[in-house]
């Protein structure tokens, strides 16, 4: 649609130097006017000013005049219909939201990126949304960009498999992807190409078959989803330990007065003077209400309901549970 549009412009332009053209050489053979002459006698017809002849006329010239008056006055309608189409079009709301959308997206640096905005991806958006983690949706479809954009979040209307719409939502500065297509090849492919453009890149992924999660695994992605499976698993578990999944189901971050929310702090923000402390140095209960429930190491492995003696270590982590109250004043101490 938009080639089509810009070839209506090129053809609109084409027409009105035609016809201005015409005019002038018109003018300067048939009228024998001089060049300064013809080009002024072409631009008073076409505009249909109403000034004068610069010499009268003869019955060829008249001719020649009306000819291009009647020709001028279709040529001229319509190329302006065209140009003012296009300049519309260049500043409606929608357009204006894009520019707007694309300034802050080249701005942005370490955020999310997600593919796809179907069921998985709102429900990562909304995660997003709610931890304030900044990201950026690409989605194809035209009619959910429209839709969504007006909540606030950031679009790129586009297919995820190109890997110039990738580079456009900022792939190269991003510290994220979640590949949340319907598709497991599409899935696959974005992988691939991820893993490609930025190394560094840390890349989740959903898959529909269990035969996918190898692929993408293999493919470089670090993180594999299955969520048919573990939608299942969910479901067997309440019939196995209930009580247990229900209590699990409210570690989230609702904000309900008797909701649990669960959350993590680096190093950098627990000890920010560099110093190695031990958990119960920190005082962390006390301070915040919140406990300590796991330590993840530099080196990625994970420790369980961590001994207060455990002395955090540089680049790991420590996950916390507690009320909603409680984990904001965790984040107002430690600027999480």
């Amino acid at each position: 649609m938009r080639r089509i549009f810009h070839s209506k412009i090129y053809f609109a332009l084409f027409l009105l130097v035609a016809v201005f053209g015409a005019g002038v050489i018109g003018y300067r053979y048939i009228s024998d006017y001089s060049w300064v002459n013809a080009f002024y006698m072409t631009v008073i017809t076409i505009t249909t000013v109403g000034f004068g002849e610069v010499q009268p006329l003869n019955d060829m010239d008249k001719l020649f005049t009306s000819i291009l008056i009647l020709s001028s006055i279709f040529i001229v309608a319509f190329s302006i219909s065209v140009i003012t189409e296009h300049i519309l079009s260049k500043n409606n709301i929608g357009n204006l939201r894009e520019k707007r959308a694309h300034k802050m997206i080249d701005k942005m640096k370490n955020h999310v990126i997600v593919c796809g905005y179907g069921r998985n991806g709102k429900q990562a958006a909304q995660k997003l949304l709610d931890y304030k983690q900044d990201f950026v949706v690409i989605e194809k479809n035209h009619e959910v960009v429209e839709k969504f954009s007006e909540d606030g979040m950031l679009f790129v209307e586009g297919n995820a498999n190109e890997d110039e719409v990738l580079i456009e939502a900022g792939l190269d500065r991003a510290s994220t992807i979640i590949c949340a297509l319907p598709s497991d090849a599409d899935n696959l492919f974005i992988v691939l190409s991820a893993r490609q453009i930025n190394p560094g890149l840390k890349i989740i992924s959903r898959a529909t078959e269990e035969t996918s999660y190898r692929k993408m695994k293999l493919a470089g992605a670090d993180n594999v989803i299955l969520p048919d499976k573990i939608g299942g698993d969910h479901m067997a578990s309440l019939v196995v330990v209930p009580d247990l999944i229900e209590f699990l189901d409210n570690l989230s971050i609702s904000g309900d007065d008797d909701s649990i929310n669960v959350e993590q702090v680096s190093f950098e923000n627990v000890c920010p003077s560099g110093k190695e402390q031990a958990i119960q140095d920190l005082d962390i209960r006390k301070k915040t209400g919140c406990s300590v429930i796991g330590y993840k190491g530099p080196s990625g492995e994970y420790v369980v309901n961590p001994e207060p003696s455990l002395v955090l270590e540089r680049g790991s982590k420590l996950i916390l549970i507690g009320r909603p109250t409680q984990i904001e004043s965790l984040k107002n101490l430690y600027n999480v």
